[in-house]
């Protein structure tokens, strides 16, 4: 599978991504580096994407190959939580007066 990656938020412990296929976001990921050198992730694979739960692997490895050198999930140093979900909207916060 071949997925584009767009690299939306980064802090100095955590990233966020939005994966896409063709044009399309498929899935959205959370990324945390942990302070003992572990990552945990939250990966959303977006409802009427085409993902199926047997593309859920590929999508992993190709996440874990790009962007994560250092830790791997059979050392357990890596650990995912995947989920199914739509985009409902994005609410922000909007000082008073504005």
């Amino acid at each position: 599978m071949k997925l584009e990656w767009k690299r939306t938020l980064r802090t100095s412990s955590s990233e966020r991504f939005l994966a896409s296929r063709n044009g399309r976001d498929v899935a959205a990921v959370d990324l945390h580096h942990l302070m003992d050198g572990t990552v945990a992730g939250t990966v959303i694979v977006l409802e009427g994407s085409g993902l199926g739960d047997d593309d859920v692997p590929a999508l992993l490895q190709q996440l874990d190959e790009d962007f994560l050198p250092g830790v791997d999930v059979r050392e357990g140093s890596l650990s995912y939580t995947v989920v199914l979900g739509r985009v409902l909207g994005n609410w922000e916060g909007v000082p008073d007066g504005k």
